[in-house]
């Protein structure tokens, strides 16, 4: 080793970022010096210095740990103050605080309880893609009021969970984005989910709305997000307008003050994409910096239109809540965030530039993936006091029981691609105690369970931190030797993802005719394998039809060890289509993210699969009475 390459490995080592790492195949990958320069670069900091001094003002620790820390005057949460002289005191409350040192700067002391809440025993659930969920009552596309009615029914047939699509906000941008994991902002949602015959003051335009429905419905199953978005702004900017108390409403007036400046700049930043169509990136340079005179100027000369948006999350904060209180809601948090949006605009400086989050090449994807979405540089968000995490977390959390976090992964090491692709990216390490320290204070106070999705290349002793963090695993039949009924009961398990074949795709063999279709290579022996495997393993007749192997994969996951099992809707119906393939975009597969149900939300009770499958589940999971 050379004293130059000796330099960059200790100068990878001291940013987190791996040198070399064992990949997928079990074969060593080693970073090239021209992709390390361009992590390092990522990471904004200067080669002969490293991290600036003085940027870590943070203690992340336990009631009872006694940290060393400077003296000063620890001001809790609740107001009250206690003087500090070298350690913290043992019995601290959980929360934020804040400490005041002699020397004039303040550390953030944040106390968790190290585990999140726990998760209840022997339920089953649905997974659900909302926007598929339509009703008669939706607009073309299934919406809160369609998932408080879902909710309803699930738990009156004895559901204990409804794991949802995100429901975040994405960029105003012609063509919309289909895809749920791709938000603008995880801290606020999407117009797009707005029940408007539910909203405030809609009476007042009462003979309007049936025209509206009506040019968001389509006949061939298919959602046209662009033109629904389109009707519900028209529709909500009229009610806006006509009716005597929109935005003036209590509920709405507390609502923007406990969000306080979040809400604002997010309000800030939807006017300024309508004015300019489209992410900040594209806007005049002026506009860049959301705490410059130029974006204040602006937000003052468009107070109204502000206002507008703010009120329009106060409207899907309330249809939300709404939501979650008729069904347990398992909330489901994209990896990242659109690098053009809301998010990444307002916490620039702490995402790193230039590079992405993907992932390393392994079986499933042999040239890796790159999931185009930036990643906070770890030594920035501490300096920030982790808040851009904290109020992410916060925000998922909001009117749920359980939160799936996606890609849970990135929580211990993120996969950061360069621009030479994911073959030659590399994992950077993240201040993962601390992270699932603030993971699991906020479970507390939301009374919420977590579950971490670690499907893909899992290090060494992640799993086992799942479980001693009191975080469900997720275990997926496809990705599973063992039987599904010795698996720990500290997992949700179901048989597929939205990324992977729908039963009835399998069963049928259409699942080929989704790779024909992208001009992939047909394997036919694999499918026939898959479809062999749920026939064996779930005992029924390889000649049977779509709806007994919906019925048999159903008895299979019921009976699995899993505490929390789910089932996706599709597969409850026998429908056929792919929900997404993953390294696809609208120009390769146009049905990604983009077909609803074939059957309505209204048909779902009796539909006779439904009701044989819940029956399934039911019998091995039954309820308390």
């Amino acid at each position: 080793m050379t004293d130059q390459t000796e330099a960059l490995t200790v100068q990878l080592e001291a940013l987190g970022i791996a040198a070399e790492y064992e990949d997928a195949f079990g074969d060593p990958y080693r970073l090239s010096a021209e992709s390390a320069e361009q992590l390092i670069r990522a990471m904004d900091v200067d080669p002969d210095v490293g991290i600036p001094p003085g940027t870590d003002r943070v203690v992340v620790t336990r009631p009872d740990a006694q940290d060393q820390v400077p003296t000063g005057e620890l001001v809790l949460e609740d107001g009250s103050s206690r003087q500090v002289t070298g350690r913290l005191p043992a019995g601290l409350p959980l929360g934020y605080h804040a400490l005041h040192r002699t020397d004039g700067s303040t550390t953030s002391v944040i106390v968790s309880p190290g585990r999140c809440e726990p998760h209840p025993a022997r339920i089953w659930g649905w997974s659900v893609q909302l926007y598929a969920s339509v009703s008669g009552g939706s607009w073309g596309v299934g919406d809160l009021a369609d998932l408080r009615t879902l909710g309803e029914w699930s738990t009156s047939v004895g559901a204990g969970v409804l794991l949802v699509n995100p429901v975040d906000a994405v960029v105003a941008e012609t063509p919309r984005q289909d895809s749920p994991y791709f938000p603008s902002s995880r801290r606020f949602r999407d117009p797009l989910y707005l029940r408007i015959e539910e909203v405030p003051g809609a009476s007042v335009i009462a003979g309007q709305l049936p025209e509206l429905a009506t040019r968001t419905r389509r006949d061939d199953h298919r959602i046209d997000r662009g033109a629904v978005s389109a009707a519900k702004l028209e529709a909500l900017e009229q009610i806006w307008s006509r009716a005597p108390e929109a935005g003036r409403e209590p509920g709405f007036i507390d609502f923007r003050a406990d969000q306080g400046d979040a809400l604002e700049r997010f309000a800030t930043f939807e006017t300024l994409a309508e004015h300019h169509a489209g992410g900040w990136s594209t806007w005049p340079e002026r506009f860049h910096d959301p705490d410059g005179a130029a974006v204040a100027a602006f937000a003052e000369r468009h107070a109204g239109r502000v206002d507008f948006h703010a009120w329009i999350q106060w409207l899907l904060d309330e249809q939300l809540r709404a939501a979650g209180a008729a069904g347990p809601l398992m909330r489901d948090l994209p990896i990242g965030v659109d690098p053009d949006g809301a998010d990444a605009w307002v916490w620039q400086d702490v995402f790193a530039t230039g590079v992405t989050v993907g992932a390393p090449p392994d079986e499933l994807g042999p040239s890796g993936q790159d999931w185009q979405v930036p990643a906070f540089v770890p030594w920035k968000l501490r300096a920030a006091g982790y808040v851009p995490f904290i109020e992410t977390i916060r925000a998922a959390f909001r009117h749920a029981s359980a939160l799936r976090i996606d890609h849970v992964l990135g929580l211990f090491r993120l996969f950061w691609v360069p621009p030479g692709g994911p073959t030659v990216g590399s994992y950077v390490q993240q201040d993962t105690e601390a992270l699932l320290d603030i993971l699991a204070l906020e479970s507390h106070r939301a009374g919420a369970y977590v579950v971490g999705e670690d499907l893909g290349t899992v290090g060494p002793g992640v799993r086992d931190e799942l479980v001693e963090r009191a975080m469900l695993r997720y275990r997926v039949f496809w990705f599973e030797q063992d039987e599904p009924a010795t698996w720990d009961p500290r997992g949700l398990g179901a048989i597929t993802t939205h990324d992977l074949p729908a039963i009835g795709g399998l069963w049928t063999r259409a699942e080929l005719d989704v790779h024909r279709e992208l001009g992939l290579e047909v394997d036919e022996k694999r499918i026939e394998r898959m479809r062999s495997d749920l026939a064996e393993r779930a005992g029924v007749d390889p000649e049977a039809d779509t709806a007994e192997a919906c019925v048999a994969a159903a008895r299979l996951i019921a009976g699995a060890g899993c505490d929390v099992v789910v089932m996706q809707l599709e597969d409850a119906i026998g429908a056929t289509h792919r929900i997404n393939v993953p390294g696809t975009d609208r120009r390769d597969r146009p049905d990604n993210w983009s077909l609803t149900l074939p059957v309505p939300l209204e048909e779902l009770p009796a539909h006779p699969t439904v009701t044989r499958v819940v029956e399934a589940l039911r019998r091995a999971r039954p309820t308390d009475g």
